[in-house]
């Protein structure tokens, strides 16, 4: 990827984190009154206390006091509407950044994802899509809300008292100046880091966990959990950098307000002897420039949110690949539908591995409606290959028919709703047994949830753990290898797919228990179309015949 491709893709990540301009102005308009009542409340307090000590009349004082409650709660109140609208529009807009990149993981997974780290993409797809949410938040509205209430005090102070004017409007320019100079100096390395350390720290913690059994085998979980205090005191070493450039840069802008005010009095003050300015505005041409610096701290922080957001949207392009490998499927094509079984035949059948050699070469297969058909072959001769193929994985070269359908120009969803897989390890998310079905269709009632289950041979066993309400565990940690196979078959029979891939469903059975597994699997399919995917042969009865492949090659 060339650096002007890469640039060009990090801007069109960052305007996709932005919210569209009509649902993010009610934000910046709420922002830019809660600052001005903010500015005005003080300036109005400062007038009223003087004017208290040295005017006679009640009527001016009145109409200041209601003037602070006025603006007092006017803060408050667009304060809360500033939150509320921001945050709703960056939120809706970091659930549509995340499901567009989840969108082009897609076609990725799992061929194309092979060699990533999966700790990487799920600091990218987790962390660094909801730090985008800053670039709203805490970027272009602190911005824009502080640009609009300092260009609006120096306009305001300029008919109050000229010199006081150009002070504040000289301090703020400092400031603004060296908080971002300063900021990216001393912290700019530190916060573009800080992204790349949390992934490294998700990934490690990714592969503990994941991987904790087979590390504990081999006598290699130290060494693990070593990787992991190392990342984390990697990610505390960038954090504290970050946060001191912050802490200098927002010093600097505290440093300036002080100076913008005893400034302001140094200027406005002579012009009490000649009647240019009289003492209750005087006050307010010193106090003004407190809160309005006040408002103005925001920019250090912006612009060390800015580098950060920027580094997020980096690592998010450096995971999602410029263009799709050639050897995989892309997901465009035609949204057409079955009706009933249809035959599936496979001729002449290639497809690659993105960056390897041919996982298929010439595979020539059939599946009748209905029909049940075993795929055996040794490890490595292709059968997984097979399956991802007929799914969509991978780009097949020769013919691919489902029906009377050519595959190759349906689209990857609705070839996916014709031909449904269930994998060697099937995945079960950290929920209960209830929601883990409902994944395949939201709209099924209990009793359907359980009559599907009793089809797979776990209605029993739901039922002696307590219901639908049962936990599985992360990856199906609390269920065995047998039970999550029944599940997953579960959930697909739920879906309804016409032709099922059982890609190896007997992977970590044991093998007493596979004749069984097998047996109750095959018969609670029904009249779909059943391609088995195994190593070990069925109970007798249960195929109608035998394919071998050897080599990428059916014989």
């Amino acid at each position: 990827m060339t650096e002007t491709t890469r640039s060009e893709r990090v801007r069109d990540m960052l305007r996709l984190a932005q919210p569209p301009f009509r649902r993010f102005l009610p934000g910046l308009i709420w922002g830019v009154l809660s600052a001005a009542a903010a500015v005005s409340l003080l300036a109005v307090s400062g007038w009223l206390i003087v004017s208290a000590s040295i005017v006679d009349s009640l009527v001016p004082l009145s109409i200041a006091v209601v003037g602070v409650r006025f603006f007092a709660v006017t803060r408050a109140v667009t304060r809360y509407l500033e939150r509320l609208s921001g945050h709703d529009a960056a939120l809706r807009q970091l659930a549509t950044t995340r499901s567009d990149m989840v969108r082009r993981l897609i076609p990725l997974s799992p061929a194309g994802l092979g060699a990533t780290d999966r700790g990487q993409v799920l600091a990218a797809l987790v962390d660094d899509v909801e730090n985008l949410q800053n670039l709203p938040l805490r970027v272009v509205q602190p911005l824009a809300v502080s640009g609009v209430v300092a260009l609006g005090a120096v306009g305001f102070l300029a008919f109050v008292s000229p010199p006081a004017a150009l002070t504040l409007a000289v301090c703020l320019l400092v400031a603004a100046l060296a908080a971002v100079g300063l900021g990216w100096i001393f912290g700019s390395r530190a916060e573009a880091a800080v992204s790349a350390r949390r992934a490294e720290v998700s990934a490690a913690l990714v592969d503990y966990f994941g991987s904790l059994d087979v590390l504990l085998a081999f006598g290699a979980e130290a060494q693990a959990r070593e990787r992991i205090r190392v990342a984390d005191a990697a990610l505390r070493r960038v954090v504290s950098r970050a946060s001191l450039a912050q802490a200098v840069a927002a010093g600097v802008v505290s440093l300036m307000a002080g100076a913008a005010s005893v400034w302001a009095l140094a200027v406005a003050a002579p012009g009490l002897a000649t009647g240019v300015i009289d003492a209750p505005w005087l006050a307010v041409a010193v106090l003004v420039p407190m809160v309005v610096f006040e408002v103005f701290g925001a920019v250090p922080i912006a612009a060390a949110s800015w580098r950060s957001v920027r580094a997020s949207a980096e690592r998010i392009v450096d995971v999602l690949p410029e263009r799709m490998p050639p050897e995989l499927r892309p997901d465009a094509g035609q949204d057409a539908e079955v009706a009933g079984v249809p035959a599936l035949v496979l001729r002449g059948a290639t497809a690659h591995w993105p960056g390897g050699a041919a996982a298929l070469t010439g595979v020539d297969l059939d599946l009748a409606p209905g029909e049940r058909v075993l795929v055996s072959g040794a490890s490595g001769a292709g059968k997984s290959s097979l399956a991802a193929a007929l799914v969509g994985f991978l780009r097949v070269d020769g013919e691919y028919r489902i029906g009377d359908l050519d595959a190759a120009a349906l689209s990857g969803p609705a070839l996916r709703r014709i031909v449904g897989l269930c994998e060697q390890q099937p995945q079960l998310f950290d929920e209960d047994v209830r929601q883990n079905l409902l994944f395949a269709r939201d709209t099924a009632t209990d009793d359907e949830l359980l009559a599907v289950l009793d089809r797979v041979g776990l209605a029993a066993w739901v039922r002696e753990r307590g219901g639908l309400d049962a936990r599985v565990g992360d990856r199906g940690a609390l269920v065995s290898g047998g039970q999550a196979q029944r599940i997953a078959l579960a959930r697909a029979l739920l879906r309804g797919f016409p032709v099922l891939v059982l890609d190896e469903p007997t992977a970590g059975v044991d093998p007493e228990a596979s004749d069984a597994l097998l047996r109750d699997l095959l018969q609670a399919t029904g009249e779909q179309s059943v391609l088995l995917i195994s190593h070990v042969a069925p109970p007798a009865g249960t195929v109608d015949r035998v394919v071998r492949i050897e080599g990428g090659r059916t014989v």
